[in-house]
């Protein structure tokens, strides 16, 4: 059947999406989500089906959102064929994985193949999500996931035997060790070419905050070319075509925050897989408001880093750290790089937790190596770089290659919330203090956040600044005022 195009002005993003009436749909026994074949000239391609009951569309015409507009390059007067697409061979496999069913590396390669080439609907990807986090997935089959995202997407290749990379599950404000560890590690002659994410409910990821100082937007060519010229680079994962099914898979599980076992570690893997990372180190934060809450659990997700890291080939040091209250002053983008620009540079109100956690991580990096007879020779190495100023001007070489920016400022709005009794800081709320940043405004808003004073333990006067929040925006500085500012420490004392 020919039919006449006629373009939606709207784009979806990587998918392409046809529409018909639904007369005609009825005509041709076709119904929402099926897939059509599209036809213009020697152009071809596979669309999702949505139906409209709307008269704007007329039996003889075929709507087109405008990433398949483009890609069929419609012109004036031209017709589009248009045939049922039969439904891809991954469906049978996802099914199989809902009844329980191990899959094998041939059908994972399917799913995932057809994830990229958008042939599966976010119905269809939700469904594979769902019967992975409702019958798990094997290191097998984990193995094998990592494996398929990294090939069905770009890999940066390098020839160096050593390819360090570090993960840090989350859940803990602030922490942003992975841009002092880089600039360390490369300084020191490693090769360390790091993806990072934004913050999904987070005040800010990586990505967030080395965003304030940098480009992290840039496609794999260039970004080899940068890590060929200054050892590393700190990217945003998203921006770069290096493990696109990742980035598909993460979309369909945020709404219901699904994080199947075995899909998270495919995602954090197949990120450091298709970078050729060989040494990496795995941070395992816990506490009562994390991700992993008990040692149990920890232990568990340790175990499985390091038996799916051995089936990669790569050396993998897992360790758990205290999540227990903000790593840093800052918390959301600007605010967070202050803090690492703060320790790079050896400033005297550096925060001193972040300095010590990031020489840690870096020294955990250099023992990976085997070239140090004691954890103390390596740590003296990694400290004698940073205090240098070593790492300080290599982070300047990085920012300058991925294309430097102005830093802004925190934001204009401000407040701060002092102690209401004197004692010590028996318990900071992670959660909440997360929460007011992203109610001012962060990430958005790179200069929103908050800016802690005090950390567990601290001696606090009655009439003392805790904490300060930054806002750009008033109605937003507003709504903060509405939150339960004052619970964010608990004090112990009279």
């Amino acid at each position: 059947m020919f039919l006449k195009p006629k373009r939606i002005p709207i784009r979806v993003g990587n998918k392409y999406i046809a529409i018909l009436n639904i007369k005609t749909a009825a005509s041709m026994d076709l119904h929402p989500e099926d897939r059509i074949h599209l036809k213009n000239g020697a152009k071809k391609i596979t669309a999702i089906l949505d139906i409209t009951e709307r008269k704007e569309l007329k039996d003889n015409q075929i709507g087109l959102y405008a990433e398949t507009w483009d890609k069929l390059g419609i012109k004036p007067k031209h017709k589009v064929h248009i045939e049922v697409a039969p439904k891809p061979e991954s469906d049978t496999y996802i099914k199989e994985k809902l009844q329980g069913k191990t899959l094998s590396r041939k059908k994972i390669d399917c799913i995932v193949k057809d994830i990229v080439a958008d042939d599966l609907s976010d119905i269809e990807m939700t469904y594979f999500v769902s019967g992975c986090y409702a019958r798990g997935l094997s290191d097998s089959e984990t193995v094998n996931l990592t494996k398929a995202i990294v090939k069905f997407g770009n890999k940066l290749h390098f020839n160096d035997k050593i390819i360090m990379d570090k993960h840090c599950i989350g859940g803990v404000p602030g922490n942003r060790t992975t841009m002092v560890v880089v600039p360390i590690m490369t300084a020191l002659g490693y090769r360390m070419p790091k993806t990072s994410s934004r913050a999904i409910t987070s005040p800010a990821g990586t990505a967030d905050t080395m965003e304030v100082l940098t480009n992290v937007i840039n496609d794999a060519p260039k970004l080899k070319k940068i890590a060929m010229k200054v050892g590393g680079f700190i990217t945003w994962g998203g921006g770069v075509d290096l493990a696109a099914a990742d980035d598909r898979l993460i979309r369909v599980r945020f709404p219901l925050k699904l994080d199947p076992e075995g899909m998270l570690l495919a995602s954090i893997m197949a990120k450091k897989f298709s970078v050729s990372a060989n040494h990496v180190v795995i941070d395992i934060p816990l506490g009562p408001e994390g991700k992993i809450q008990s040692k149990k659990q920890g232990k568990h997700l340790k175990s499985r880093f390091l038996a799916i890291g051995k089936k990669l080939g790569m050396k993998i040091k897992v360790f758990f750290t205290n999540g227990s209250q903000p790593i840093g002053n800052g918390i959301g983008p600007v605010l967070e790089a202050m803090d690492v620009m703060k320790v790079l540079k050896n400033a005297p109100d550096a925060p001193q937790d972040l300095k010590k956690k990031s020489i840690m991580l870096a020294t955990e990096l250099l023992n990976l190596t085997g070239k140090y007879s004691s954890p103390i020779s390596a740590e003296k190495v990694i400290t004698e770089c940073l205090e240098s100023g070593d790492a300080y001007k290599q982070m300047q070489r990085i920012i300058q290659a991925q294309g430097r920016k102005q830093m802004p400022k925190p934001g204009k709005h401000q407040m701060s919330v002092m102690a209401e009794k004197s004692g010590k800081v028996q318990v900071i709320n992670n959660k909440l203090i997360a929460n007011i940043a992203r109610t001012a405004g962060a990430p958005k808003d790179v200069g929103a956040g908050v800016y802690v004073y005090k950390k567990l333990g601290d001696k606090v006067k009655k009439g003392e600044k805790l904490y300060t929040v930054y806002s750009e925006n008033k109605v937003r500085f507003d709504d903060v005022k509405k939150l339960a500012i004052n619970d964010v420490y608990k004090i112990n004392g009279n």
